[in-house]
């Protein structure tokens, strides 16, 4: 594939100044996820009182978006498992607990149980949801908002009035699609 000119004077700037390192460039490699470029804020904004109080679920936040693979849906594993991997290394499942409840009720996710295992599917609502349903509830500062906005500009992340319109508009596309019927022809059989 072919780079753009951004694409070779960033790897000119990195053999230049770091001639010796292994940098990540993200090319053929497996194993990490997409996530939006507003991450880092959204982050910020889940460690505010006014959305966590003295809580910070950040971390269990990160280590979802860490194990989605796709399709918003997150298939859970061993809760020991993902607190371990959400930073609390002696096992405080409680914590974990209470953090992923948090997530839930500010709606930056749903969850789902089976059988016994409470937290057997998580779907990752999309940030720009999130934003915008807090931003209802005053729970966003002006300035944070204001700094997510822009860097919404910056990256071309749709907000949320974009997403939304792009919906209506293709379900009204879908409306207007007429299913093709069907001409077949039947054969009545004449009995002698």
């Amino acid at each position: 594939m072919k780079k753009t000119r951004s694409q070779e004077i960033r790897e000119q700037v990195r053999k230049k100044l770091w001639p010796d390192e292994d940098a990540w460039t993200g090319e053929n490699e497996l194993g990490f996820f997409q996530a939006p470029r507003t991450l880092p804020l959204l982050l910020h904004l889940l460690s505010t009182k006014a959305i966590s109080g003295r809580q910070n679920p950040s971390f269990v936040y990160l280590e979802l978006w860490a194990r989605h693979m796709g399709g918003g849906i997150i298939e859970m594993k061993h809760e020991g498992e993902h607190t371990y991997a959400s930073g609390y290394a002696s096992g405080r499942t409680r914590t974990w607990r209470e953090h992923v409840q948090l997530l839930e009720a500010n709606g930056f996710i749903k969850t789902k149980k089976v059988g016994n295992q409470q937290y057997r599917y998580v779907l990752l609502i999309h940030p720009t949801a999130v934003v915008e349903k807090l931003k209802q509830q005053n729970k966003v500062d002006p300035h944070w908002l204001e700094t997510y906005e822009l860097r919404q500009l910056e990256t071309k992340e749709r907000t949320y009035a974009e997403r939304m319109k792009i919906k209506r508009e293709a379900a009204k596309e879908a409306k207007k699609v007429v299913p093709i019927k069907s001409n077949k022809v039947t054969v009545k059989k004449v009995s002698a």
